[in-house]
């Protein structure tokens, strides 16, 4: 086999495994987790501390959303909406995203090792978290919560990374990305109503309708906008540039909800995922620039 073909190979097998994992919605708890960094260290941390919080965060993010395409491989395969994916298709083998999980975690914990020893402590309760929310839409509803749980690790990890401990505000801030993750995730389990319903999936859209659900996530959206607000007044750091991030988060949030109902669902994509990546984007560059200057 030529170099060339092996290249294209490799190329093409990093590829598969980004659109496995979703590589794209990295943005997500990505945005927290660098504020969250920024606040704990007053600044910037060294190099060496970046390094090891990137390389956790990207790890345990990869891993997760591996072992959860995985443990959703029958459940994809039975969604016409989700029948399309790798491990349904056949497209990659479930021994390789077992293997690619078990590396990816193995990487989260030497990372934490390398950051403290509080960190490689919780690393276990981390891993658990990330492996049991791919079964909680099979008991309940809440899983959407859990989801956000999960992805709220990522900016208390950074805290934790940095100082060692702690603390009430990496709580607020793991707290608003929880209730943000859940709010956009109820909004994108809306178009599995009907599937959800018939075959005992759990979500707020199966137990409390799509009309219900819609109102559940504007209140997990409105509440997430009143912690960031209070994250802010807590935070010496935060200031005017912070707050007008928040007005276009608002702003956003706003549009995001007026863009679907129950009678028209087909903007869930543009209003669950492509928006809330500006409101990641948005969230990033005014909060890290108004924690760093």
């Amino acid at each position: 086999m030529g170099l060339k073909m092996i290249v294209n190979k490799l190329i093409n097998k990093i590829y598969d495994y980004s659109k496995l994992v979703m590589l794209s919605h990295t943005i997500f708890s990505l945005s927290f987790a660098v504020i969250a960094m920024s606040l704990a260290s007053d600044g910037l941390p060294s190099f060496s501390v970046i390094f090891w919080i990137m390389v956790a965060f990207l790890s345990a993010r990869t891993g997760a959303n591996a072992i959860n395409r995985f443990i959703d491989a029958e459940i994809d395969a039975k969604n016409p909406r989700t029948s399309t994916r790798q491990l349904p298709q056949g497209e990659i083998r479930k021994k390789e995203v077992i293997v690619l999980t078990v590396v990816c975690f193995l990487i989260m914990i030497f990372a934490a090792a390398m950051l403290n020893p509080l960190c490689l402590i919780l690393s276990p309760i981390a891993l658990f978290l990330m492996v049991i929310y791919s079964y909680t839409k099979r008991f309940t509803w809440a899983c959407h919560l859990v989801l956000g749980l999960t992805s709220a690790l990522a900016p208390v990890g950074a805290w934790i990374a940095v100082t060692g401990e702690l603390a009430w505000l990496p709580i607020l801030i793991g707290t608003a990305n929880t209730l943000w993750v859940a709010g956009f995730d109820v909004i994108y389990g809306s178009q599995d109503y009907e599937f959800d319903t018939k075959n005992n999936i759990h979500s707020i859209p199966a137990r409390f309708g799509v009309d219900h659900a819609l109102k559940i996530a504007a209140s997990f959206h409105g509440i997430t906008i009143i912690l960031l607000v209070v994250i802010g007044l807590l935070s010496s750091q935060l200031g005017a540039l912070y707050y007008i991030g928040l007005g276009l988060i608002a702003i956003l949030f706003i549009i995001e909800h007026r863009i679907i109902s129950p009678e028209n669902l087909s903007n869930v994509k543009l209003a669950s995922y492509n928006i809330n990546q500006v409101i990641s984007i948005v969230f990033l560059l005014f909060g890290t620039t108004a924690a760093l200057l």
